[in-house]
């Protein structure tokens, strides 16, 4: 109902000419209710992720609302700066962030951030899950996770693991196996994920906990060998894969992730709108079909199972920088 609407339907009711004039002050100046958003541009501010998911998932809403959605690259710091610039926009839906794992990593290895990740962002929906498969060089005696944590315990510190670089999702996935496996094996950093891939094709290093986009095809022509994937249950990209949790180390989860996120104090109808066009953009075939190209696991949600997932999330990468030593950078 319209606010002038609501007001006139208060007035015929036997209050106070007091409580009317306080209901259609109040009426008036609340937020305008989900039917008449968007009324202007959105933008979309991404962090160190690629924008590709933004632009596909914004592409479909521009389409769909009529209205452009503007997609903002603010690089560096680990996402850190794209969720402040966030964090401080004003509570009105038109600027969302593209949350990724990395933020709830940054909590616990940033002590003093500008920002509170649960305080100052609202969470709207999922976009994706980002499941690391975990691979040797072929000359490593192991052709399954059980093996492999084997192998490390016979040889403390002498198994090396690449990762993107020191506290980023791939290092700490590596930090949670050897938590969990109960192993002594050595992480050695990367500019990325790319260069960490090249050595252990090399065989500089051992083994990795990579993206599936940038191990797969590897994987395919025999230049490095998949033991598992670190998600709770088998991925489409590769159904035949088992999970490090079946295979050796039960219990392990470890996913990056894509999602939305928008300014805490965002109205709730704004913030079901957004979350209910979005799901159904993510079941469209074409864009699942592209998303699965890019080696991710389509993961639509509510607003509330994200933000268990954000902080659970924080509760894990806490734990883990703290037993391990991790410092940010």
């Amino acid at each position: 109902m319209k606010p002038v609407l609501l007001c006139r339907a208060l007035a015929g009711r036997p209050l106070g000419g007091g409580l009317v004039a306080a209901a259609a002050i109040t009426l008036l100046s609340m937020p305008a209710p989900a039917a008449d958003w968007p009324g202007k541009p959105v933008r979309f501010v991404v962090g160190a992720s690629p924008d590709v998911v933004p632009r596909l998932v914004g592409q479909k809403l521009a389409e769909a609302w009529g209205q452009q959605i503007v997609v903002d690259q603010r690089p560096g710091a680990g996402g850190i700066i794209a969720a402040e610039l966030v964090a401080k926009t004003p509570p009105d839906g038109y600027t969302w962030l593209l949350s990724t794992g990395a933020n709830t990593s940054q909590v616990a290895l940033q002590p003093n951030l500008p920002y509170d990740l649960v305080r100052d962002l609202a969470p709207v929906t999922l976009l994706a899950t980002i499941p690391f498969v975990l691979v040797v060089h072929p000359s490593v005696a192991a052709m399954s996770v059980e093996e492999l944590v084997k192998l490390a315990r016979a040889r403390p510190g002498q198994l090396n693991f690449a990762s993107g670089g020191t506290g980023t999702t791939s290092h700490l996935t590596g930090e949670l196996f050897k938590s969990m496996a109960k192993v002594n094996i050595v992480h050695v950093p990367y500019k990325g994920v790319p260069a960490g891939v090249i050595d252990l094709i090399g065989g500089q290093v051992q083994m990795m906990f990579s993206i599936m986009q940038g191990a797969l095809p590897h994987v395919k022509t025999g230049k490095l060998r998949a033991l598992g994937v670190s998600s709770a249950g088998r991925i489409s990209s590769a159904p035949d894969l088992p999970t490090i949790a079946e295979s050796g180390v039960p219990g392990y989860e470890a996913v990056s992730w894509n999602a939305i996120h928008v300014r805490a104090g965002t109205p709730r109808t704004v913030i079901r709108a957004i979350q209910g066009e979005v799901v159904k953009v993510l079941a469209l075939p074409d864009v699942k079909e592209k998303m699965f190209g890019l080696g991710l696991e389509v993961t639509s949600s509510t607003p509330e199972k994200l933000d268990e997932l954000v902080r659970a999330d924080i509760a894990k990468w806490t734990r883990v920088v703290k037993e391990a030593g991790v410092k940010g950078e």
